[in-house]
C-alpha cells in the first residue's frame, strides 16, 4: 500500500478528486463471456426456493459488528463512517456491502468488491458483478482482478482498492468453491418431480369425461349423437347447473379416474434433505416440520453457530482492509479490534451462565483455601 498511497496527516488537504469504479460494468469496454457455472447457480436460486431462502437466512443470521478502537475519537469517526458509507447506488452502511458480498461468495465461491475514493478519501464501497471481472493468477500466492476493456483482458490498475475472497478454494486454484456445488443433479430431480406433480394435477384435477352412447341403428343415429353431445356440453358449462337427460344407453366415465398418482412425499423429502445438508441450515429455520427432539434442535443450532463463525472469519480480512484504508487516508494509526455481535440471545445466556459458574467456582476455591490455611478443614 505504501507504493500506492502516501500517508498524510490530519492537516494535509486532499490533492486528487474523483476516482472511477474500476470493476463496474460501465468501465468495461467489451463484455466477458458469462460463466455457465455461475448462470447455473443463479438458476438454482431462482427455481428452488429453499436454496434462495437458506442463503438469505445465512446473510441475516451473520449479524453485525463494531470496531473497538484504542483512540475514542478515532473510534467514533470510524463507526460513523462504517454506518453511513455509500454502498453502490442505493445502499448505505458496511452491513449492506458485506451482506451482498457474502451472498456472492456463497453462490459463486468467489466475491469481488471495490473501495471507491473521491477527494482523497474513502467515500463508497461497490459490489462487483462477477460476470464483469476475471480472476487471473499472477503468482501461486497472488491473484489479480482483470476486466475486459477495448477488446482485451486487462488487470485493474489499482489492485490495492479491490477486495477479493474465495471460499474453500481447491489447491492451486484462485477461485473458490460454491456452496451450491453438488446440488444441480439433486435439484433437477426435485424440479422434475414438481413438474410431474403439476402436470398430473392439471390432467386429473380438472376432470374430463368420456361420454359414449349406443343409439339405435338407423338414419337418425348421427343426429341423436350430436344432440347428446350438445346437451352434455350444456350441462357441463361453467357457471351454471343443469341436468343431462338422454334416451338410450349412455355411459359416462371420468377420464383418468382409475389412474393412481405416485406418492411424491418420500422422494421430495429425500431430495430436500440432501439440499439442507449441503447448505448447513437447520430444517426448522426453513419451515420444515421434520420430526426432531428439543435436544436435536439445540444441537443443530450449535452447528449453525459454528458455520456462521466460519463465515465471519472469511469476512474479517475484508473488514480489516477497509478499515486500514480508511485509517491510512485519514492519517490515523490507532489500533483496533473487530467485535462481532452474539449470534442469538441464547448465546448471551449461555455465556452469562458460564461466567456465573466460573465465578462461583473461583469463590468456592478461595473459600476452601482460606479454611485450609486456618486449619478448619
Amino acid at each position: 500500500m505504501a507504493g500506492f498511497l502516501k500517508k498524510r496527516g490530519k492537516e494535509d488537504k486532499p490533492t486528487s478528486s474523483a476516482v472511477a469504479v474500476q470493476t463496474g460494468s460501465l468501465y468495461v469496454g467489451g463484455l466477458l463471456p458469462v460463466s455457465a457455472e455461475r448462470g447455473l447457480y443463479r438458476e438454482l436460486r431462482a427455481n428452488v426456493p429453499v436454496i434462495d431462502a437458506a442463503i438469505g437466512k445465512i446473510r441475516r443470521l451473520i449479524g453485525s459488528f463494531d470496531i473497538e478502537c484504542s483512540d475514542e475519537k478515532t473510534g467514533e469517526r470510524l463507526d460513523k463512517f462504517l454506518r453511513n458509507v455509500q454502498v453502490g447506488a442505493a445502499g448505505h452502511g458496511i452491513d449492506d456491502f458485506l451482506g451482498t458480498y457474502l451472498e456472492e461468495m456463497l453462490t459463486y465461491g468467489s466475491a469481488v468488491g471495490e473501495m471507491v475514493l473521491s477527494g482523497g478519501r474513502l467515500q463508497a464501497l461497490y459490489n462487483t458483478n462477477m460476470d464483469d471481472v476475471e480472476l487471473l493468477e499472477k503468482s501461486p500466492l497472488e491473484v489479480v482482478v482483470a476486466v475486459a476493456r477495448d477488446g482485451e483482458l486487462r488487470p485493474c490498475p489499482y489492485q490495492e482498492l479491490i477486495l477479493h475472497s474465495a471460499m474453500n478454494p481447491e489447491p492451486g486454484s484462485v477461485r473458490g468453491v460454491s456452496i451450491l456445488r453438488g446440488l444441480p443433479f439433486v435439484s433437477e430431480v426435485l424440479m422434475k418431480i414438481y413438474r410431474t406433480v403439476g402436470i398430473n394435477w392439471e390432467r386429473v384435477g380438472n376432470v374430463r369425461f368420456a361420454v359414449s352412447c349406443k343409439p339405435e341403428s338407423g338414419s337418425y343415429a348421427p343426429d341423436r349423437a350430436k344432440n347428446i353431445a350438445a346437451e352434455w356440453q350444456k350441462a357441463m358449462r361453467g357457471g351454471s347447473v343443469s341436468d343431462f337427460v338422454s334416451v338410450g344407453e349412455v355411459n359416462i366415465k371420468a377420464i383418468g379416474s382409475d389412474v393412481q398418482i405416485l406418492d411424491s412425499e418420500v422422494p421430495v423429502r429425500q431430495m430436500l434433505e440432501q439440499i439442507v445438508a449441503k447448505l448447513g441450515v437447520p430444517p426448522f429455520l426453513l419451515g420444515f416440520s421434520w420430526s426432531s427432539t428439543e435436544r436435536m434442535s439445540s444441537q443443530q443450532a450449535d452447528i449453525l453457530t459454528s458455520e456462521l463463525e466460519a463465515y465471519r472469519r472469511m469476512l474479517n480480512p475484508v473488514i480489516t482492509k477497509i478499515v486500514d484504508m480508511w485509517m491510512c487516508l485519514e492519517g490515523e494509526n490507532a489500533s483496533y479490534r473487530i467485535n462481532w455481535d452474539e449470534i442469538t440471545m441464547q448465546d448471551e445466556v449461555d455465556h452469562a451462565n458460564a461466567k456465573y459458574l466460573e465465578a462461583r467456582c473461583e469463590l468456592t476455591k478461595a473459600q476452601t483455601e482460606k479454611l485450609t490455611k486456618e486449619g478448619t478443614v
